[in-house]
């Protein structure tokens, strides 16, 4: 999931295991309070655990789970407001719950501050590692040196279209991103009112279209990280939009997941939406008045590439503090890889999920009645098969999604442009990681 206003998904990535090994080993401190195997024995009595998510719906899934479990309670708290805040603040008070949902991107970062618990004397906490997509353990694994975390969901990126307007103009369904431009040209040209999309000011969602682009903005090598965030192909992507951007063919007036936003797509404003795979309850939820009106067709490519990004995805935390591992990994354990369970997750929340098994889930080899009963999660499957596995994240990625909000804002304000604020997230890199005394170059 991103981090979005109404459903805060941080922005999910893959992370090549010898990349966050390499982080465990330089930059991150080694985990207090590490599991052993006394600690991970069964409680006497009754025991409670504190689950924080952002969500929606996983209340109910927590109710299920309640009433099956009656000896193991989990209490949830709703922190799609600011999950980032709320955790880091509970953690500085010491107040941290047993688990947490947090980010793939966010992983990293929290594991320079000492927030994770390594449960990996727990036998099903190790056991667990064959249920999940490999590159997803990768991350809550930080490349075999323990289990912080297991995987929760991703988000393969894919185009949401309303074939009701294209066809209306006459401009057809666009396959590359030449295509998806000068069709937002004919549709502007044929009602001024008409956008073909809006210019998501989400880093997440950026950071999703660079990694189609195969636009690696880090890598580790020599003892030291290569920060490339401005690379020849982010600086593609950015100038790619910017044209868009200056030409007035797409909103930048909207934030995702907004009442502006969804106001624009109910009066036919917009055409399109970039979304990823949890992305399909959003429209449904918030637009009902448009069920039927929508279908789901591949990300557009850069020239002949199959290549497509990723926008999203989390895994449920162990977090610092932790005394109760044993009940704490069989929830997770049970909330990440029963059928029942994750049929809830996607239904109610819009979760695709991270484990083996999730995938096979009738739900998503069906058709989706909002989405005229088409399969849309062919289209979603497919683009997972073409998202780069190697992409990885950087350790300081939290003041760097910072540097990049900023600077896009202005961008978009027509104080400078796109390019500008890929410099500045560099330069907030390569900062950031020398404060910490982290090694880092510029360059490959």
């Amino acid at each position: 999931m991103s981090n979005t206003v109404t459903r805060p998904r941080f922005a999910g990535a893959v992370a090549v295991a010898a990349g966050i090994a390499v982080l465990t080993a330089c930059s991150s401190p080694a985990p207090s309070g590490g599991a052993s195997a006394a600690s991970c024995e069964p409680a006497k009595g009754k025991v409670t655990l504190q689950y924080w998510n952002y969500v929606p719906g996983m209340d109910k899934v927590v109710d299920l789970w309640n009433k099956k479990n009656p000896n193991i309670e989990v209490q949830t708290k709703d922190i799609s407001n600011d999950a980032s805040g709320t955790i880091s603040n509970a953690l500085k008070a010491g107040k941290a719950p047993e688990l947490a949902q947090v980010g793939y991107d966010q992983l990293p970062y929290l594991r320079t501050q000492d927030a994770f618990l390594d449960v990996s004397a727990c036998a099903d906490a190790t056991a667990a590692k064959s249920k999940f997509v490999p590159w997803t353990w990768s991350h809550s694994s930080f490349g075999g040196t323990g289990v912080f975390a297991f995987p929760q969901d991703t988000g393969p990126m894919a185009l949401f279209v309303r074939g009701d307007i294209f066809a209306k103009h006459g401009v057809e369904i666009p396959k590359t991103w030449d295509e998806y431009a000068a069709a937002a040209q004919k549709l502007h040209d044929a009602d001024p009112d008409l956008s073909i999309t809006i210019f998501n000011r989400n880093t997440a969602w950026f950071y999703g279209l660079l990694w189609q682009n195969n636009a690696k903005m880090y890598n580790y090598s020599g003892d030291k990280w290569h920060v490339t965030v401005d690379s020849d192909q982010s600086k593609q992507v950015a100038e790619y939009w910017q044209k868009l951007i200056d030409a007035k063919l797409v909103r930048t007036d909207l934030t995702q997941d907004s009442t502006p936003m969804f106001a624009a797509y109910q009066k036919n404003q917009i055409a399109s939406y970039i979304g990823a795979a949890w992305g399909y309850s959003v429209l449904r939820d918030n637009l009902p008045d448009l069920a039927g009106k929508w279908s789901v067709v591949p990300l557009p490519t850069w020239g002949s590439s199959a290549a497509s990004g990723n926008w999203g995805g989390s895994s449920v935390a162990f977090m610092k503090g932790n005394t109760h591992l044993y009940e704490s990994v069989k929830f997770n354990t049970w909330l990440n890889t029963d059928p029942e369970a994750l049929a809830l997750e996607n239904k109610l929340g819009g979760l695709y999920p991270a484990a083996i098994d999730g995938l096979k889930l009738p739900a998503l080899s069906q058709g989706v009645p909002y989405y005229k009963n088409e399969k849309i999660f062919d289209v979603f499957a497919d683009s997972s098969k073409n998202v780069d596995t190697s992409f990885t994240w950087g350790p300081t990625q939290q003041t760097v999604d910072q540097a990049l909000h900023d600077a896009t804002a202005k961008a978009i304000a027509g104080d400078g442009k796109l390019t500008d604020a890929l410099s500045a997230a560099q330069a907030s890199a390569l900062k950031s990681m020398k404060d910490q005394a982290i090694p880092a170059v510029a360059g490959d």
